[in-house]
């Protein structure tokens, strides 16, 4: 009787065909060493950009900077008008933005239908989040500025940003509300409550922590824009206080940009410490984006 003898795989064979083709593996080796010489050269740009800045505008940093208003004179200067025009600009930015924001977003996932209609919509706030912010600018000098009559004022310039920051806060908020499990939905339906009350009680204070996050970085990106503003004809020079939503106004890149336009160095120094001022607000913002997401997941979850 004959017995059939099982035959071994060639060790080295197996090898070969468990391992990675050479040329395979050197193309990983060149594409990771290309990713991280792009990603060295970046911030290496930048942390020169900031270091260069840091070193001209460190020295300008006092509280007659920050409490005065700008003047002729270099040493004089200050951004008082400038930093209570950008707080009053993105206060009256979120306060037109975040409703109409996250309303669009529960509409297009809680009630919007899969037809032809909303796959537009969406596919047009898509294309939105990635226009150029002076087109909004334009958009708002025609509408706000001249159709509607706002002229220069705190309203027309909060009514532009606050377009430019709705597609991303649509997305961002959509997001969050696709994050709540469906298993939530159906629980409650299974007692009774309708889609209002489900989105009330149930989906928005879950999605929050996600809104909220993705609200304050859309205005963190709207307080540093200074091309909307110019567009729009946001005052360079404004020595008082805005009153109202229709008061003429300022902001921190408006004043940077008609200080680093000037020929004197002392401005330009001027400039520079505003640019700093500028990154504090901004890491200031993200940094409450941060707390608020960790603070209301803790609460909810």
């Amino acid at each position: 009787m004959m017995v059939a003898q099982t035959k071994k795989p060639h060790i080295g064979r197996r090898k070969r065909l468990g391992g990675k083709k050479p040329g395979r593996r050197w193309g990983n080796i060149i594409f990771q060493a290309v990713a991280i010489a792009a990603l060295v050269v970046t911030v290496s740009v930048l942390v020169l950009l900031l270091v260069d800045v840091f070193m001209d505008g460190v020295k300008r940093l006092n509280w007659t900077f920050l409490s005065h208003y700008p003047s002729r004179k270099p040493e004089m200067a200050g951004i008082l008008s400038a930093l209570v025009g950008s707080a009053y600009l993105i206060l009256l930015t979120g306060v037109i933005a975040f409703p109409i924001g996250v309303g669009a977003a529960i509409y297009l996932e809680e009630y919007a239908g899969n037809n032809w209609f909303n796959r537009i919509i969406e596919v047009n706030i898509a294309n939105l989040a990635g226009v150029p912010s002076i087109i909004y600018g334009l958009l708002g000098l025609e509408v706000f500025v001249r159709f509607m009559h706002m002229d220069r004022s705190l309203l027309a310039g909060a009514c532009t940003l606050a377009l430019l920051v709705l597609p991303m806060i649509i997305i961002t908020s959509r997001e969050a509300v696709r994050t709540v499990p469906v298993s939530v939905r159906e629980a409650s339906f299974a007692v009774g409550a309708t889609r209002w009350e489900t989105i009330k009680h149930h989906v928005l204070p879950l999605a929050f922590p996600g809104i909220l996050t993705g609200t304050i970085l859309a205005l963190s990106r709207a307080i540093g824009e200074a091309a909307p503003l110019i567009a729009i004809g946001a005052l360079t020079y404004v020595a008082f206080l805005p009153d109202g939503p229709l008061s003429p106004f300022s902001a921190l890149p408006i004043q940077i940009f008609n200080w680093i336009s000037r020929p004197q160095q002392g401005f330009a120094t001027n400039a520079a410490a505003g640019s700093i001022v500028l990154l504090v607000v901004l890491l200031l913002m993200n940094g409450g984006a941060i707390w608020l997401r960790n603070k209301y997941q803790k609460k909810f979850f």
